[in-house]
């Protein structure tokens, strides 16, 4: 399947000491992988590690974002360390965001989920400046993770965080939180992002 050739650039991420949750990342090729600048939190202190099936890879920090800036973070391990099934391997950017509805994929190691891409107008106002968003919130991969375009094989974006919405029963009137998308950073700002090189 086509989603299966993708599947070895999903890594996961890891901080020191172990967290208790799963952070993921993303294999871009010339040793550098891409993930949330949260999974990573301050690079300097957590000293992240990328994990290749099951192998871990110390990692340095090439470019450091922010949860509440531009939530990415580039790591760069040192390339003759890493498996030669992984050097071959080079990822694309997409160039612009597939427009609402259009299928698309979430990768984590070893799982694909596919999802849709959420129209603007669906986004609470108090979210709306997380504009670009993938369905599918309890199925799709979590913070790091990629969002792919099955079709052109590139990268869509990476997935930041949750959008939520308060809503009040009308019965009870108690607050529900519902789920309504996960936010991802799109290609054209990781492309802003990225050192020149990178790709």
């Amino acid at each position: 399947m086509a989603e299966d050739t993708l599947l070895p650039f999903a890594v996961n991420i890891q901080r020191t000491p172990n967290q208790d949750w799963a952070g993921y990342g993303i294999y871009l090729g010339k040793a550098y992988f891409l993930t949330a600048a949260h999974v990573v939190g301050r690079g300097w202190l957590t000293k992240p590690k990328v994990v290749v099936s099951g192998q871990e890879y110390p990692a340095t920090l090439a470019k450091e974002g922010s949860f509440e800036g531009t939530d990415l973070t580039l790591l760069y391990v040192e390339e003759n360390l890493l498996p030669m099934r992984l050097r071959l391997r080079r990822m694309r950017l997409c160039v612009a965001v597939p427009p609402p509805g259009q299928d698309v994929v979430t990768l984590v190691p070893g799982k694909v989920e596919h999802s849709r891409i959420l129209a603007p107008q669906l986004i609470p106002r108090s979210a709306q400046r997380f504009s670009t968003a993938i369905a599918d919130v309890a199925r799709t991969g979590n913070s790091g993770s990629g969002v792919f375009n099955l079709q052109q094989r590139c990268l869509v974006g990476i997935v930041s965080r949750k959008i939520v919405e308060n809503r009040i029963e009308r019965l009870s009137g108690k607050i529900q939180i519902q789920d309504i998308g996960k936010y991802f950073v799109p290609a054209p700002e990781i492309a802003a992002f990225l050192p020149e090189g990178v790709l």
